[in-house]
Formats: C-alpha cells, structure tokens, sequence
C-alpha cells in the first residue's frame, strides 16, 4: 500500500475530504520527525512507539580502496509495534 492508497482509503470510510487527509497525514509525519530529531520518543497507546535507537561508533571497511573507515556513533529512527497490534496483525495473516 502506498501513501495515496492509505489517503484514499481513510477519505471512503470517514468520509473526510482527500485534501484534509493528505494535510493531517503529512503533518502527523512532519511531527514524528520533529519529535524523534529533537531526541523524543513517541508512544501510542495499542498502536506502538516510534523511538530512536543508539548505533555504537565501529570500524567498516571501504571495499575499493581497501581501507579501514571509521563510522561514529549515531541514532537511527525504529518502530515497535504494541502487543495488541501484534496479535492483531498475527492473527489476520494466520487467517490468509
């Protein structure tokens, strides 16, 4: 499913126009990325927690040139999904 696929189908079944979807959609995104930049996780109740996770500074290897390159710490973007949402998602697929 893509974004538009996702607008369309939340505007059919609130009856909500497109463009007011398209809106809050982007907005909601804009905020989780503020939130997370700026060092805040984000926890939604029965739906899961957009955090970030601390990667360690490790040596990688530039195959080209053969040579060792040095890749600092840094913190990457994750989703953990909630239990419910687990269980909702397990027991649709087990149904397919």
């Amino acid at each position: 499913m893509r974004k538009s696929d996702l607008i369309n189908n939340i505007s059919d079944k609130t009856g909500i126009p497109k463009v007011d979807v398209l809106v809050t959609l982007e907005t909601m995104f804009k905020e989780v990325k503020e939130s997370l930049a700026g060092g805040n996780n984000i926890y939604i109740r029965g739906f899961g927690s957009f955090i970030t996770k601390k990667r360690a500074a490790k040596i990688g290897r530039n195959i080209k040139k053969n040579t060792a390159v040095e890749i600092p710490e840094h913190y990457i973007p994750a989703f953990k999904p909630a239990k419910e949402f687990m269980i909702d998602v397990k027991s649709k697929r087990s149904t397919d």
